[in-house]
């Protein structure tokens, strides 16, 4: 998905509007998290980036050398911290988070 063209249709300033390829137009609301309270570990953002990467707890659980449960744990305080409720609400707010330093999705 691209962002809309400068001519589309303002939308209200908590909603996002993406516009396809083939013009379909997609809308997605919800709040950022402020910046002083996203606090993730080193453990929470490399599940982070194996889920943005689109792996399963199974996939990230082999690759980290851990189990399953400890990753849904991760997963769960991950979701918690960044406001979401899914993995695609994750992969939807990942870019608008922009680069970050220190614990994060550096």
């Amino acid at each position: 998905m691209k962002r809309p063209h400068p001519s589309s249709p303002t939308v209200p300033g908590d909603l996002i509007a993406l516009e396809s390829d083939d013009g379909e137009l997609a809308v997605l609301s919800f709040t950022l998290p402020a910046d002083n309270a996203i606090n993730l570990s080193s453990a929470e953002s490399d599940v982070a980036r194996h889920i943005l990467a689109g792996r399963s707890n199974s996939e990230i659980a082999a690759l980290r050398r851990c189990s399953v449960r400890t990753v849904a744990n991760q997963v769960a305080s991950l979701f918690r911290k960044l406001g979401v409720r899914s993995r695609l609400e994750l992969v939807a707010l990942a870019p608008l988070l922009g680069p970050r330093e220190g614990p994060g999705f550096n």
